[in-house]
């Protein structure tokens, strides 16, 4: 898997340490503590020190991404992986890190961000992308839903997965809504739905003998 997307690989990695590059730029003018941590109305309650937030943070990044890559390398039916599930998996930490990075330095420098509602549509967003690749993921040990009554039957992972993805698909769309209507507890309330309901799912097929 590692050899055959190399190049890719390199180039998340890459882009998951272009924040150090933009934290270098603006060192000067970034305060000594950055915002790290926002309440559910927008407001800072975590701070971390700079050089923490230019180089530690992108490098825990990193380090997360190569973890997910070298677990899903090691996977004993890493032949089931196709190769649009692993182009996620390359992909989605980078990006992620680069949109949090960007709105993080802007308000670090002052820049008027309301977190509350671009962050339940980043998640949103992030989220219906992974719902529509649901379904795509073939029985394995390293993406997707994995609890003992999918990894026990193929049939019922592929039809957990295929319910999942077009819940996770609304769900996320819901989610991105939050964003513009605001709503902490519908928000907290999808996300539950989206873990307990495939658990729920795959266990009713699995007492059906699936």
């Amino acid at each position: 898997m590692i050899k055959k997307h190399l190049k890719t690989l390199i180039l998340t990695s890459i882009l998951t340490l272009l924040p150090i590059v933009a934290g270098l730029y603006l060192w000067d003018t970034l305060p000594e503590q950055v915002p790290s941590h926002w309440d559910v109305n927008g407001e800072i309650d975590g701070w971390s020190s700079k050089p923490f937030f230019v180089f530690g943070l992108p490098s825990i990044m990193l380090a997360a991404q190569w973890l997910c890559v070298l677990g899903t390398a090691a996977d004993p039916k890493k032949a089931n992986h196709s190769d649009k599930v692993l182009h996620l998996v390359l992909w989605i930490i980078p990006v992620i890190n680069i949109v949090l990075s960007v709105i993080t330095y802007a308000v670090a420098l002052g820049q008027k961000v309301r977190v509350e509602v671009v962050m339940p549509i980043l998640i949103g967003l992030v989220l219906t992308i992974v719902g529509n690749y649901l379904p795509k993921c073939k029985q394995n040990y390293t993406i997707g839903i994995k609890i003992p009554w999918t990894l026990n039957s193929e049939e019922n992972w592929n039809k957990t997965h295929r319910f999942a993805g077009w819940l996770w698909t609304i769900c996320g769309l819901v989610l991105v809504l939050t964003g513009f209507f605001g709503g902490f507890w519908i928000f907290f309330g999808v996300v539950l739905l989206m873990v307990l309901a495939p658990f729920i799912y795959s266990y009713l097929l699995h007492r059906k003998g699936v």
